[in-house]
């Protein structure tokens, strides 16, 4: 399977995951949905205001 060059990896791993989902208050595969759609650094915030919306 190929990779792409240039993308980077925005996964999570399981115990960044957690840690985002206790600070964060969304479960943890929210956190990680989170991290690869808006990428590590704007995770956090992403998840604060993704639980202020619902």
């Amino acid at each position: 399977m190929a990779t792409k060059q240039g993308k980077k990896d925005n996964r999570l791993s399981d115990k960044e995951a957690m840690h985002l989902a206790e600070t964060t208050d969304v479960s943890p595969k929210q956190a990680k949905d989170l991290a690869e759609k808006y990428g590590k650094a704007k995770a956090k915030k992403e998840a604060k205001n993704f639980k202020a919306e619902g």
